[in-house]
């Protein structure tokens, strides 16, 4: 067995090169300041979110109508301390950065209150959003077996769920909690959907692994996504110091009945694809294409060829080595 690693008389001059690097560049430091969201917690947050979307599912499971009740019940108030707790923080952290004067006492508590009391009352209608994309998901997957297994093992519908929580505190002008939400299910499931898009009913990612969706991207209801597709934006306008100018669109508009087939990639804040439209595999769309249409790629010439073959003897196939 190896002895034990010790560092030794090399620790005092090693910490304070560590700790001269923190002071030569402040961009990847969180010191002299107050307040910042726990990335522990949001996650926990986001666990107990998903446990009251899906009761049963999730955390507690053999539940019944006679003890559900219950189990929220104590439920609910968990999640209300703990979340307002993060908002709090946000809030403050906000202030903070922005350099704005902080009164002497619990300077964002009244607004973490609210903030946090309105979030809660909109989880019905957050479940009843997300039953509608949990059928969409069995009714766009004919290997599904029901919507226990969709809930269970579904990747695009586990990143949907943590999106749809997200995108309500991202509308209540939360900061940091939604992104970290989003970014936590994106290491989850592969998935990247920024909180700020705007993504109608009974939406379904199927496979999931590779989806990238915008800040300003706008999702009609019932559209459908393979994996690989990136709604994104074509460029990044500037202002005349060269910055990038943030707060306008810059992510397509998806209408309602889109589907979208595996690789597409579709860019910029004036692409707009039309209802019903169908985007094949693997298209590069910077342009806007009408309702009922179909984009797809000419398919390439494909060859194939046997080891000790010429080329010519076998025309079709794939091109390669071998077969």
């Amino acid at each position: 067995m190896p002895a034990a690693f010790q560092i030794g008389e090399a620790l005092p001059g090693l910490v304070d090169r560590i700790v001269q690097s923190y002071e030569s560049d402040d961009r990847t430091r969180h010191t002299d300041k107050t307040y910042l969201p726990s990335r522990a917690e949001v996650v926990e947050i986001t666990h107990m979110l998903l446990e009251l979307a899906y009761p049963g599912y999730f955390g507690r499971q053999n539940l019944t109508r006679h003890n559900v009740k219950y189990h929220v019940g104590e439920l609910l108030p968990k999640l209300g301390e703990r979340l307002f707790r993060q908002i709090d923080h946000a809030l403050c952290y906000k202030e903070e950065v922005d350099g704005r004067t902080r009164p002497e006492k619990k300077p964002c508590d009244a607004k973490a209150r609210r903030i946090t009391m309105e979030f809660l009352e909109r989880i019905p209608a957050i479940r009843a959003r997300l039953a509608g994309d949990v059928q969409a998901a069995y009714d766009g997957d004919p290997a599904a077996i029901n919507t226990d297994e969709v809930i269970l093992a579904y990747p695009g519908v586990l990143a949907v769920t943590v999106y749809r929580f997200a995108h309500e505190l991202h509308m209540l002008s939360v900061p940091l909690i939604p992104r970290m939400m989003t970014e936590w299910a994106h290491t989850a499931t592969g998935t990247d959907i920024h909180p700020g898009a705007s993504i109608g009913p009974n939406f379904f990612i199927d496979h999931a692994s590779g989806v990238v969706i915008g800040e300003t991207t706008d999702i009609g209801e019932n559209v459908k996504l393979y994996q690989g597709v990136t709604l994104g934006a074509l460029s990044f306008p500037k202002d005349e110091r060269g910055r990038i100018i943030r707060g306008h669109k810059r992510h397509p508009t998806v209408q309602a009945g889109v589907t979208i087939y595996a690789n597409a990639t579709v860019l910029g804040g004036e692409t707009v694809l039309g209802d019903s439209s169908i985007i094949g595999g693997s298209v590069f769309l910077t342009n806007s294409i009408p309702p009922n249409a179909t984009v797809s790629m000419k398919p390439p010439e494909l060859r194939v060829r046997k080891r000790g073959e010429k080329d010519d003897q076998f025309p079709f196939g794939v091109y390669g080595e071998g077969i």
